[in-house]
């Protein structure tokens, strides 16, 4: 990071069911849920350069963190190389993904937490859902190119929400100015975003 790039740093936590053994997320938070293995992941991220960010089609920051999951523990340090993207497009028209990716190790073997938000204007009020909701999967390795061992489904509540925005800080500001600056350059680009994916109509349903 050069002197004087503004950016921006946030924690995010979001919780739910997670099962081992199963690879769809929609069945392991209901399996999770019901046997009480609750996956938690504590993100936390920082977006270094600010305009670079923003103009960026594929938005991506660095994710760290940390992990709780009853069956491997609490406090589980990730790796540093985690992956974040905010908005970031995909082949398919009218989708675009939020993306935590986050790599840990337990009993001296690599895993790798894939989520996903999948923000897009289907029918009906779905903002909410769509952006608070991390469809999830564990691979075994270094990457999600291995073969998933968990999957599961973490949600972001509106307290989660008011946490997360407490916690927004700016880098490199020299002063009240391009703080506000920087968060205001930030709201925009969030909120521009949110209008683009869902100020039009709806995709038809199936």
């Amino acid at each position: 990071m050069k002197d004087g790039t503004l950016g921006i740093t946030f924690r995010e936590t979001m919780t739910g069911g997670f099962c081992l053994g199963e690879s769809d997320p929609a069945q392991g938070e209901r399996r999770g849920r019901t046997d009480g293995t609750i996956l938690s992941l504590h993100a936390d991220v920082e977006i270094a350069d600010l305009d670079r960010f923003c103009s960026e089609p594929t938005h991506a920051g660095r994710l760290t963190g940390h992990i709780d999951f009853p069956p491997f523990g609490t406090g589980i340090p990730g790796k540093i190389n985690g992956v974040f993207n905010l908005f970031s497009p995909t082949d398919q028209p009218g989708l675009k993904l939020m993306v935590y990716e986050l790599g840990f190790e337990h009993d001296r073997r690599d895993y790798y937490l894939a989520g996903r938000k999948e923000v897009r204007n289907d029918a009906g009020l779905d903002l909410w859902s769509d952006t608070t909701t991390l469809v999830t999967r564990l691979h075994q390795g270094s990457n999600k190119s291995g073969p998933v061992v968990g999957a599961g489904i973490l949600t972001l509540g509106p307290g989660d929400l008011i946490k997360l925005a407490s916690t927004i800080q700016v880098t490199n500001a020299r002063d009240i100015v391009e703080k506000t600056k920087a968060i205001g350059d930030f709201t925009r680009f969030f909120l521009g975003e949110l209008a683009g994916s869902y100020l039009k109509p709806a995709a038809p349903s199936s």
